[in-house]
Parts: C-alpha cells; sequence; structure tokens
C-alpha cells in the first residue's frame, strides 16, 4: 500500500489554509498504480453477488465502472441536483458550511438487489451517508461502500453505522 500511496500528490493548504490535499490524480495517470488500485479494490467483493455497483459523483465514475466490469455488474450514477434526465430520488446532507444534495434515477436500483457504494475519499461521511440512504431508499440491498483513501482523523464511518467500509488506503 505503501508505493500506492507514494503515487498520490499532496498539496499543503488546498482548498485552504491548514487542508493537506490528497490528489489521487497523480494514482489515476498512473496505468500500473490505477489497475493495482481497482484490483485490490474489487478483490473483497468477487463472488459477492453485486448486481449494481453506485459511483458518486465525481472521481466515483472513475472507480465504479471499472469495478462494475469487473464484478459482472450493471454501473448506478449519483450526481449532483439538475444532471440527470429521468425522474430522481434526492437526498440532502449537512456539510461544514451549508448543505448539499445528491440524487439519482428512481428506477437506477431494483428492491433486493445487491449494491457496493463506490467512491475515491471517505472524509466526513456526509456524502456517503446521503449515498447510502437513497440505495435503501430504493430498497437495495447494500452489501458495503468502497474507498480508494479513507481520512480516518475525520471519523466519516461514524455517519455510516452498520455499513461494511473497505478503504484501500488510510490515512
Amino acid at each position: 500500500m505503501e508505493e500506492l500511496k507514494k503515487k498520490i500528490r499532496e498539496i499543503p493548504d488546498f482548498p485552504k489554509a491548514g487542508i493537506l490535499f490528497y490528489d489521487v490524480t497523480t494514482l489515476l495517470k498512473d496505468a500500473d498504480g490505477l489497475r493495482q488500485a481497482i484490483d485490490l479494490m474489487v478483490d473483497p467483493y468477487v463472488g459477492a453477488g453485486i448486481d449494481k455497483v453506485v459511483g458518486i459523483e465525481s472521481r466515483g465514475f472513475i472507480l465504479a465502472p471499472a469495478m462494475a466490469v469487473r464484478l459482472g455488474a450493471g454501473f448506478v450514477l449519483v450526481r449532483k441536483p439538475g444532471k440527470l434526465p429521468a425522474k430522481t430520488i434526492e437526498v440532502a446532507y449537512d456539510l461544514e458550511y451549508g448543505q448539499d444534495r445528491i440524487e439519482v434515477h428512481e428506477d437506477a436500483i431494483e428492491a433486493g438487489e445487491r449494491v457496493l457504494i463506490v467512491d475515491d475519499l471517505m472524509a466526513t461521511g456526509g456524502t456517503a451517508a446521503a449515498c447510502v440512504e437513497l440505495v435503501r431508499r430504493l430498497e437495495g440491498n447494500l452489501v458495503g461502500a468502497a474507498f480508494l483513501v479513507e481520512l480516518e482523523f475525520l471519523q466519516g464511518r461514524s455517519k455510516v453505522p452498520g455499513v461494511e467500509i473497505f478503504s484501500l488506503l488510510k490515512y
């Protein structure tokens, strides 16, 4: 894992002073790093009967489809409001200062389908918790959530109790 961590660029004071930003684009542009990350992220779910892999906008859209293909599953987009063309359901969630919303097509997941949520980063857990709520409202059977990076010191897991979390790289 240390080799993969070396491929992630650390940018101090972004987006504001005191924040250390982990830029995964440097890992994503490395063919071997990207392949290894996908392989390691998908491995715990091989044979788990996943029907749908949900990717959260926007970097989840890079990882989730690759994982869906390897799992023989469909790919579902969770997006910011107004980006999906058909009827949607949405969830609002709190940010540090204010609120945001995410949405999914109301027919994206059928009741009982086995669902895996995928994103690049687990930080405070707000977006993940909102996505979990969307899956549950559509009556999906949530198998777990997988993240490339988890910032453990922010305790995002506490916002999704009872959800099996896999994170490849932990800081």
